[in-house]
């Protein structure tokens, strides 16, 4: 019997073999001969799962509380026991032979009739002026320039690097930098103002001592301040939609009308941190006049810090100036709780 031929002639159709069906996979998922069956918990080991979850939080904080004590708690408690005390150069070296003289210390200082008063008055009346100003410009400086830079446009990149750069520097170097500009023969400032653009007839002016003193601190602290304020009002303008001011244009709204109307408002959670940052950061500024006067500021721009540094170091009387320094630290607390307390409630009622 011949085979079949096709149409076209001698070719022959390929016959196809069937192939070897592949097995079920589904048969026997979950069934692996070799799998060995899950053994149940214990009490006991569900007994340790749970107090490690439970004590786990404890112990990841545990190091930071520990820090935290150590550096700050332990200092701050012996500082108000070194306030008790009438711990002058005579008992620095055992503090048991210091007289405990319990609040001697605050009564004198805080006597507007003492000399001690009158000082601590005077310095205290500097601080609350000098950080009014130095908070108030900074923010304005911030939120002009955060403002400005919030549109692309060419060169925003590099402005922004440029503003952010006081910031960045190294405290003592900027200033020391600053009181090389501020020397009265040698300086930039005199050079600028005296010889270039002739604003200041006659001798030419101190910076550094007198009264002129308090605006070259000013302008630092704004010059080391601001770039800051940029920084967190630049990152809150990232979370105002653009949709607010495309409405408020549309509505007829100028410039100062979107700013006080959406700019303002949406920025209210970060500038009501911020501010307290900065008068917290400027009030207990140290550095800044350190650097700036050489250790010792003159009387138009003795700051508070100043005035209990030298109070404790240059008399050696560190009773009182332990008491100075915890009556300021329950200063700034009160101002601290009165603020927050203040802006919750306006946030409760908005």
């Amino acid at each position: 019997m011949t085979a079949p031929r096709s149409a076209r002639g001698s070719a022959t159709v390929p016959v196809r073999r069937p192939m070897h069906a592949a097995p079920d996979v589904r048969q026997h998922r979950g069934s692996a001969p070799n799998a060995a069956p899950r053994r149940a918990s214990t009490p006991a080991q569900r007994r340790r799962r749970r107090l490690r979850s439970k004590y786990l939080p404890y112990m990841l904080v545990l190091p930071a509380a520990f820090l935290e004590i150590a550096i700050h708690v332990v200092p701050m408690l012996v500082g108000v026991w070194m306030s008790l005390l009438e711990l002058t150069q005579f008992h620095i070296q055992d503090w048991s032979t210091a007289p405990f003289v319990g609040f001697g210390n605050y009564s004198a200082t805080l006597d507007v009739n003492s000399e001690t008063g009158k000082a601590l008055l005077h310095s205290f009346g500097i601080t609350v002026l000098y950080t009014t100003l130095s908070v108030a410009i900074s923010w304005l400086f911030g939120l002009s320039a955060a403002v400005f830079l919030q549109r692309p446009f060419r060169g925003r990149a590099l402005l922004r690097t440029l503003f952010l750069t006081p910031y960045a520097l190294p405290v003592y170097a900027a200033v020391i930098t600053w009181g090389f500009l501020f020397q009265r023969d040698t300086g930039l400032v005199n050079h600028v103002l005296v010889d270039q653009l002739g604003l200041v007839d006659g001798e030419r002016p101190f910076w550094l001592i007198g009264e002129n003193s308090f605006w070259a601190l000013l302008v630092v602290s704004v010059w080391r301040t601001w770039p800051f304020a940029l920084l967190c009002i630049t990152a809150g303008l990232q979370n105002v939609p653009t949709e607010m001011y495309e409405a408020a244009a549309i509505d007829g709204a100028g410039f100062w009308r979107r700013i006080t109307s959406v700019t303002l408002p949406s920025l209210r959670p970060i500038n009501q941190v911020l501010l307290l940052v900065l008068f917290l950061w400027t009030f207990n500024d140290f550095n800044t006049p350190y650097v700036l006067f050489g250790g010792s500021a003159p009387p138009e721009a003795d700051l508070i810090s100043i005035h209990i540094y030298n109070s404790s170091f240059s008399t050696w009387d560190f009773g009182t100036g332990s008491a100075m320094s915890v009556a300021l630290l329950l200063f700034l607390l009160l101002v601290t709780a009165v603020y927050l307390l203040i802006t919750n409630r306006r946030r409760i009622h908005a």
